[in-house]
């Protein structure tokens, strides 16, 4: 996991940090839109990376804390969001130590965030994540699948198998739905997303 951090630490130059910005959470999040909260609802991004989608959900009116390891990626975002009300952790997975503090949540999301931790992590963090979520809370991993950029590896990543960790951590699965990259050259070396949508089914 050092490596993947040190490799976005090294990659956070402004170029990629606009490129990121530039994407909209509305059309990102297209796939699994209506199973958000409306109302109020605390949330966790985590791997916030600069805070674009805690952003997002703070301008709905949700209580954010946004979740990221790489300083320079956390720093830009406190400094392009530091008005959105988010609370910044800088904390990684699979524990979450710090995260745990500041729960329960009634929405976690990882968007991009699966493909780069092995799967004894993912088995560690699964049973974190669902013990973050508040009763019937929900957890939303965008898992991408195929190459990553150079120097963040990413690993590959079983639909079944996360469904089935899932549910033997109490999370029943409410969604699984395919999308295309939004990049196109992405999408040329074939990469494509699953979005899953959960829901906290055991106290």
């Amino acid at each position: 996991m050092d490596d993947i951090l040190e490799g976005y630490a090294r990659a956070a130059t402004p170029e990629l940090i606009e490129r990121y910005e530039a994407f909209d959470p509305e059309v990102l999040y297209a796939p699994v839109l209506d199973l958000l909260p409306q109302a109020p609802a605390r949330v966790a991004d985590i791997g916030t990376g600069t805070g674009r989608d805690a952003a997002w959900f703070a301008g709905k009116g949700h209580p954010v804390v946004a979740v990221e390891p790489v300083r320079a990626l956390r720093e830009a975002g406190m400094l392009r969001h530091g008005a959105a009300g988010i609370v910044w952790i800088d904390d990684r997975l699979p524990h979450l130590d710090a995260t745990r503090a500041c729960g329960p949540f009634d929405l976690i999301t990882l968007n991009g965030v699966w493909q780069h931790i092995d799967t004894a992590s993912r088995a560690v963090a699964l049973p974190v994540l669902a013990g973050l979520l508040a009763p019937e809370g929900r957890l939303v991993l965008a898992l991408r699948h195929g190459p990553g950029a150079p120097g963040r590896r990413t690993l590959p990543i079983s639909d079944t198998h996360t469904i089935d960790a899932a549910g033997r951590c109490g999370l029943a699965l409410l969604r699984s739905r395919a999308a295309a990259s939004h990049q196109a050259a992405n999408r040329d070396l074939g990469v494509y997303w699953t979005w899953m949508v959960f829901a906290r089914t055991s106290a």
